[in-house]
């Protein structure tokens, strides 16, 4: 048996001299130098790289926005109910104001309190203060003492916060 001689050809494809100068030229920058276009190219090297931060910083903005917007919407989601139980709230202030609560309804209130305390719910002090519009609303006005104007003379109706953010507004009597 006789040897077969293999011969093996490299096939692959080869660049033409001028394209292969070219490219390098290109992945080294010296295009950019002979080119007459060059300015050209440079302001839409800069153009892109513009767009490119801005889109980064708008993405990062984004991220942060959505983060703010999350943190919060768990801070305020039972915001709602806590509100609607306020009302209660008033009740039970009203009956172990006037001594007609029970031991059983004392036990309730304590809860109720303990649960909006854990939610930081926090009662808003009013009786005493200065009246201020943008944490009180004037029910009525009575007379008073120099000394007593425009003080709150009595809350008729708590005002609340969930952390730092008003829920209820106080309903207050001030002195005029």
């Amino acid at each position: 048996m006789e040897k077969e001689e293999l011969n093996y050809v490299d096939e692959t494809p080869q660049m033409p001299e001028e394209v292969s100068d070219n490219v390098e030229d290109i992945l080294l920058g010296d295009d950019m130098q002979e080119d007459p276009q060059s300015g050209s190219k440079d302001q839409e090297v800069q153009e892109l790289k513009d767009k490119y931060l801005r889109l980064l910083a708008e993405f990062e903005n984004y991220k942060k926005r959505t983060t703010k917007e999350r943190i919060d919407f768990a801070r305020y989601a039972s915001q709602e109910l806590i509100v609607s139980l306020l009302p209660i709230m008033d009740d039970f202030d009203r009956a172990l104001k006037h001594g007609q609560a029970t031991e059983g309804s004392q036990l309730i209130h304590n809860k109720l309190i303990t649960l909006l305390k854990q939610k930081s719910v926090t009662e808003m002090i009013s009786t005493g203060e200065l009246f201020d519009a943008s944490l009180h609303e004037a029910i009525t006005e009575v007379s008073v003492s120099e000394d007593q104007k425009n003080k709150i003379i009595d809350t008729v109706e708590k005002g609340y916060y969930i952390s730092d953010k008003i829920i209820r507004y106080a309903k207050v009597v001030v002195g005029k």
